[in-house]
């Protein structure tokens, strides 16, 4: 279950976690308009650290662009307003934010552009997205029947409310399977990304990723791949097939929520040896470091909360 926190920040102001209400007939409700961010905010040794929040509001004003969503706030407000909802809560563990841009009361129909628009900012305490166990020893993954949204008929650029429809069934679908996580294909059968996360493989020392033509545009990946180019690990964006993942020598999912977690079984082939494999061990501990505020380098991408 999740967490409560004390506050809430909703349409400018700070609100008690049970009073932040909206109406049965919210828009965003039934149509599924709204764009949202996920960011992790972790206890350093000197104060609670915002990853990379600039980055997640850009991402976020121009998700809401994409799905025309015209957002109240600047970049500037909605940096604020993450901070003090951050600081008022007063967390004495890490932390998830969900700020959130939907469409509210007042129009019902398809066409929402006469709705007016809310802004929604929650955090609360959230440890590993798919388990401590899963981050050490790995997890097992599904292949989904669920293709990943095409970009014919969906903006997959946009962190938006509807394109996670078919995440949430390829999730549940991978679940009921006995498996942890799903890996969706995109419309041509080429690995796109994970219910909610980026995928990596590594073959003969070399770190691969796929291209974001059918995926988000992941910070965290962005991320990954800047550590491992900076610490002289061989990098290549380009397209794998399934049976390319079968074969690979390790595998891990990457995301906000996710962090670094190891693959260590896909579709009842074994990965690698089946355990957490020395790159990516190697990209999780200086992952952890960047985030955790232990390398000065990466001091940049850190927002303090004191």
């Amino acid at each position: 279950m999740l967490k409560e926190s004390k506050y809430i920040w909703l349409d400018g102001k700070l609100v008690d976690w049970k009073d932040a209400k909206v109406h049965v007939l919210t828009h965003s409700l039934h149509y599924a308009n709204s764009a949202f961010e996920g960011l992790r905010v972790y206890k350093t040794d000197s104060a609670m650290a915002i990853f990379r929040l600039q980055d997640h509001t850009k991402r976020l004003l121009n998700s809401s662009k994409v799905t025309l969503l015209k957002c109240p706030y600047s970049a500037e407000e909605l940096n604020k307003a993450q901070i003090e909802v951050i600081a008022k809560n007063s967390f004495d563990a890490n932390a998830y934010l969900r700020p959130i841009v939907f469409v509210g009361y007042g129009v019902m129909g398809v066409y929402h552009l006469n709705s007016p628009i809310s802004v929604a900012i929650a955090a609360w305490e959230w440890g590993a997205y798919l388990g401590d166990e899963g981050i050490e020893n790995g997890i097992r993954v599904k292949i989904s029947s669920f293709a990943r949204n095409s970009i014919r008929s969906t903006m997959g650029k946009a962190k938006a409310s509807a394109n996670y429809l078919n995440s949430q069934m390829a999730k549940c679908e991978a679940l009921e399977a006995g498996y942890d996580e799903a890996l969706l294909l995109d419309h041509e059968g080429f690995v796109a990304e994970g219910s909610g996360e980026c995928f990596f493989i590594v073959r003969d020392g070399v770190l691969i990723t796929p291209p974001s033509e059918n995926a988000l545009e992941s910070i965290t990946q962005d991320t990954v791949l800047k550590i491992a180019a900076d610490n002289g690990i061989k990098v290549e964006r380009r397209r794998l097939t399934r049976d390319e993942v079968y074969i690979a020598d390790e595998a891990f999912f990457t995301g906000t929520a996710a962090e670094i977690t190891p693959v260590r079984d896909v579709d009842s082939r074994i990965i690698g040896n089946g355990k957490r494999g020395e790159i990516t061990k190697k990209l999780q501990d200086l992952y952890f470091d960047v985030v955790y505020g232990r390398n000065p380098k990466y001091a940049h991408f850190l927002t303090y909360v004191k």
